[in-house]
């Protein structure tokens, strides 16, 4: 869930959002929040002010979320407030790295303290730095630094075509990959086209995972698409120059849903996004109040079945039958 905004006067407030989530059976809840830094050649990371939502904004929804019963990941992401053509966090080239690593350090460290005191039940160190990663010295000096200050859970978020290059992943407790794999160009792919795509992207999850990590289950760190015509060919493109395409959206969460059902590899998948309102006009990723969501209610009662608990309450409240 996005922290930038909130609109208490449509009943979108994180309070209200986070409920929604528990009694829709979610069990975790990753709370998004970023710092930004100039463009890809720069080396200072800083609280940006207006992409940066306040620290007690960042506690006020950790609290929130203990309270409904939700385990919190704290899920710090860099923005980069210009860019050009191919050029993103997963391409920075920093001018100088050392200050750069510095500057970074402190933004983890600075979540990290707040994960600590909220009592977070897990903290991302990375998200999508494909450029980065081969720094493994500074990433397990990071790591270390984290857990002297955090005993929660700590994960890194590949990028979905990255995960295989990461060489500290025995440093972490979790294994995030996003979940954006682009699975078919056809302007309308069928369920059965898509289903096939995605059982292609798990297998080579999986024998990548039981090669060079036997026993380590997998975390979808971001699973997600916009409601635009063509959303499973770029999962991660929302520019809205498309038309609004609500069964685009829909259909790939099925094929994750028919691909992944039973496998003992995959720990739990967070689906983007909670926030918003959604809707029939809306475009964004957001899967409320839109044909998306029956997909994500059979997965979140799929997985509650397979560990053993009960339905969620909004699937009780739906199954309940109408009084006279």
């Amino acid at each position: 869930m996005n922290l930038h905004f909130e609109m208490p006067e449509l009943g979108v407030t994180y309070e209200s959002l986070l409920a929604g989530m528990a009694r829709e059976g979610f069990t975790h809840v990753s709370l998004v929040t970023q710092w930004a830094q100039g463009d890809v050649h720069s080396a200072e990371v800083r609280p940006h002010p207006t992409e940066t939502p306040p620290d007690e904004t960042l506690r006020r929804a950790l609290r929130a979320a203990r309270a409904v019963g939700l385990r919190a990941l704290v899920f710090p992401i860099l923005w980069l407030e210009r860019s050009r053509a191919g050029e993103w966090r997963g391409a920075l080239r920093p001018r100088d790295r050392g200050a750069w690593w510095r500057a970074y350090e402190r933004f983890t460290l600075h979540y990290a303290h707040i994960a600590a005191q909220e009592g977070a039940w897990g903290l991302s160190v990375g998200s999508e730095l494909s450029s980065m990663e081969g720094d493994e010295g500074r990433w397990r000096a990071l790591i270390a630094a984290a857990r002297a200050r955090f005993s929660g859970r700590l994960l890194y978020s590949a990028n979905w075509d990255h995960a295989e290059r990461v060489p500290f992943w025995d440093a972490v407790d979790h294994i995030g990959v996003t979940g954006y794999h682009p699975l078919s160009s056809a302007p309308d792919p069928s369920v059965e086209e898509l289903t096939a795509a995605w059982g292609r992207a798990r297998d080579t999850l999986g024998r990548w995972l039981d090669r060079a990590h036997p026993g380590r289950p997998l975390l979808i760190t971001e699973l997600g698409y916009p409601s635009l015509r063509g959303a499973a060919a770029r999962p991660w493109d929302y520019t809205p120059d498309r038309p609004v395409d609500l069964e685009a959206q829909r259909r790939p969460l099925e094929a994750f849903r028919r691909a992944w059902r039973g496998e003992a590899r995959l720990e739990g998948a967070f689906v983007w996004s909670w926030w918003g309102l959604g809707g029939p006009h809306d475009g964004w990723y957001t899967v409320r109040n839109k044909p998306a969501l029956r997909e994500v209610r059979a997965w979140l009662r799929a997985e509650r079945a397979r560990a053993g608990l009960p339905p969620p309450p909004a699937a009780l409240a739906l199954e309940r039958p109408a009084q006279p």
